[in-house]
C-alpha cells in the first residue's frame, strides 16, 4: 500500500467569483487542500507572508494588480506559481514571467488542460523543495567543516599539534564524550580563543 501523499495548500488569487468557484472545484480533494481565496494582489501577498503555500493560482486580471507583479514577487519564494491569462496577451505575459519559474496558461482552459498544468506545477514544487532540503543539508555540513577545521589550525598552533594529531583529537573527544565533532570542536574555539 503506497503512503498518503501530503496535500498541497493551494491560494487562489481572483478577483472573479465565478473564477473562484471553478478552480476551487477542479482541485482533487485527493490531493489538494481547499482553496484559499485572496481578493486582489495584495491580500494575497498578506495571506502568503502568514500562512505561506505550495501553489498559487493567479486569475488575472487582479483589482490591484494586473497579476504579473504578483507573480514575479512571489516567485522569489519556493512555491509553484500559475498565472492565467486571455489568450491575446498569453505570449507576452509568458515572456516576461517564464524565466522566474512562473508557469502561464492561457483562459479559457479545459479542465484536463487545468490538471495537467497543476500536476507540472506540483512537480515542480516538490523538486524544487527536494533541492532545498538538499541545499541546507550541505550548507550544514559544510559549517561543521568550517568549524572543525578551525579547531584544528587552534590546536595546530596552541598545542603545537600536527594536522593528523589534531584531527584524531577532535574524533577521539567526540567519540569518548558522544558528542558530535562540531560540539567538540566549538569547545576547543571557546577555550583557545577566549
Amino acid at each position: 500500500m503506497k503512503p498518503e501523499k501530503e496535500k498541497l495548500r493551494v491560494v487562489v488569487a481572483s478577483g472573479a467569483d465565478k473564477a473562484f468557484e471553478y478552480i476551487a472545484n477542479l482541485l482533487p480533494v485527493s490531493e489538494f487542500m481547499p482553496a484559499v481565496r485572496a481578493k486582489s494582489a495584495g491580500e494575497a501577498k498578506r495571506m502568503l507572508a502568514d500562512n505561506g503555500a505550495d501553489i498559487l493560482i493567479i486569475n488575472t486580471p487582479l483589482p490591484d494588480d494586473f497579476g504579473i507583479m504578483l507573480a514575479l514577487d512571489m516567485s522569489e519564494t519556493n512555491m509553484g506559481i500559475l498565472l492565467m491569462v486571455k489568450n491575446d496577451v498569453f505570449s507576452q505575459v509568458a515572456y516576461k514571467v517564464e524565466d522566474n519559474g512562473v508557469f502561464t496558461l492561457s483562459k479559457p482552459l479545459s479542465a484536463h488542460y487545468f490538471y495537467s498544468a497543476l500536476k507540472l506545477v506540483s512537480a515542480y514544487n516538490k523538486k524544487l523543495r527536494k533541492i532545498e532540503e538538499k541545499t541546507k543539508s550541505l550548507k550544514e555540513k559544510m559549517a561543521d567543516i568550517r568549524v572543525v577545521n578551525r579547531a584544528k589550525w587552534l590546536l595546530m598552533e596552541k598545542l603545537n599539534l600536527s594536522e593528523k594529531d589534531a584531527h584524531y583529537y577532535i574524533e577521539k573527544q567526540a567519540m569518548d564524550l558522544r558528542i558530535p565533532r562540531r560540539e567538540v570542536a566549538g569547545n576547543i574555539i571557546r577555550t583557545y580563543e577566549t
